[in-house]
């Protein structure tokens, strides 16, 4: 008895490399999601770094260096948000003792929003990633120093945005440091 191998069908060689073709387009969205996992392990505050990247169209299509730019423009736009919160506290302060706090307090933030993240940003567009890593830094260094200036009685207003703000900074700086190494 001869049994005979007949050739697969035309229609079945046609699914599977339409198949293998979709599997090849879907990749390298599945290898990015993977990217975020893995780098966001990395940073002191996995959960904030997911939700910052995916939150993000450009966070689910960049590689490392366009993962940093996602988390530095965003830290830059909350910087700037907290600035402006910051102005509009200033102008209904009723205690010249926490008007005194938020003025320091803009005064800490203009720097940042103005000079230091736009700064790191361009430094990590150019592959400057010391130059932009500091510069990073520079945003939860004087998110701490605003903080301290509201103590003994005084509440802090800004206690959450300084946090947050402190945070991603802190996750920023952790992907540049990856960037660092190569």
């Amino acid at each position: 008895m001869k049994t005979s191998i007949s050739s697969p069908p035309i229609f079945s060689l046609h699914l599977l490399l339409l198949l293998l073709l979709l599997l090849t387009v879907s990749l390298p969205s599945i290898q990015c999601g993977d990217l975020v996992d893995q780098i966001c392990k990395q940073t002191p505050f996995y959960d904030l770094c997911i939700s910052t990247l995916r939150s993000n169209s450009k966070g689910t299509e960049s590689d490392v260096k366009g993962l940093a730019s996602v988390v530095a423009d965003i830290l830059l736009a909350n910087a700037t948000d907290t600035l402006n919160y910051i102005r509009a506290q200033i102008n209904q302060a009723s205690d010249p003792e926490v008007e005194r706090a938020l003025a320091y307090c803009a005064e800490l933030y203009i720097p940042v929003v103005k000079y230091n993240l736009p700064q790191a940003i361009e430094a990590l567009s150019k592959g400057q990633f010391e130059f932009a890593s500091d510069g990073l830094s520079d945003a939860a260094k004087e998110a701490d120093a605003c903080e301290k200036k509201f103590s003994g009685s005084m509440t802090s207003p800004l206690s959450d945005r300084n946090k947050l703000l402190h945070s991603l900074s802190d996750v920023a700086v952790a992907i540049v440091k990856i960037l660092l190494k190569g």
